[in-house]
């Protein structure tokens, strides 16, 4: 697996996920870019990799700025959401137009943070579907799928896609996975988890030595 540093930009890099994968980035020893609201935030880690890390506080909806901030870099890796927002699957889906918008005038490549209900069960339908759905994640889950149909119908971009598992905690990495693709997977117990430490790994996998072009991968124990 290729070592050369790289010049990362990550959006939503404070955020539950986002945070693991920064973390992930900076211990590799690649140059990162944090996007984010919230700067100060990150402030820990900064202090931490003083000649690694940069913070810009920006709005992803900006996308002029957006665009500005990604060229010259290698790749966007991209953990917005909208989970803080009321109208979590509206603003989900503002985050993403504005983030393919600026992708594309760049030319950046692009690893997303996905999500699991777009997942196939063994009867073809997806974990979206299901009548017992819970209710508080429909709105993420619609703005991820939305992701996904996107860039499936665009030609235009270089992306990748992970999908979780079913559940994602918090937790540290322990090297031991499982990738798969469309299906929706689980371990011998029957469940579908993983920790944030573990999807940050896979996801710069990914980023140095990509094996995921134009698709959607997923991962699980």
């Amino acid at each position: 697996m290729s070592t050369t540093p790289l010049s990362i930009v990550i959006t939503g890099a404070s955020g539950f996920i986002g945070r693991a994968i920064t973390t992930e980035a900076l211990q590799r020893g690649h140059q990162v870019l944090a996007l984010v609201r919230s700067p100060e935030k990150l402030a820990d880690l900064a202090a931490l990799y003083p000649h690694n890390l940069r913070l810009q506080a920006l709005d992803v909806t900006n996308t002029a700025a957006l665009s500005t901030a990604l060229a010259g870099h290698d790749l966007v890796i991209s953990a917005v959401s909208g989970h803080s927002a009321s109208d979590v699957a509206g603003v989900y889906r503002q985050n993403i137009d504005s983030l393919f918008a600026a992708v594309k005038a760049t030319g950046i490549r692009l690893l997303l943070v996905g999500g699991a209900a777009s997942l196939q069960l063994p009867d073809g339908s997806m974990l979206l579907d299901s009548p017992d759905f819970p209710a508080a994640y429909r709105g993420s889950a619609e703005g991820a799928y939305y992701a996904l149909k996107q860039l499936r119908a665009d030609t235009s971009m270089q992306w990748s896609y992970l999908s979780p598992a079913a559940e994602i905690f918090p937790g540290p990495a322990t090297g031991h996975f499982r990738l798969g693709g469309d299906a929706f997977f689980t371990d011998a117990q029957g469940q579908s988890r993983i920790s944030t430490g573990d999807y940050a790994v896979a996801m710069l996998d990914e980023a140095q030595q990509p094996q995921h072009a134009q698709q959607r991968f997923s991962i699980a124990y």
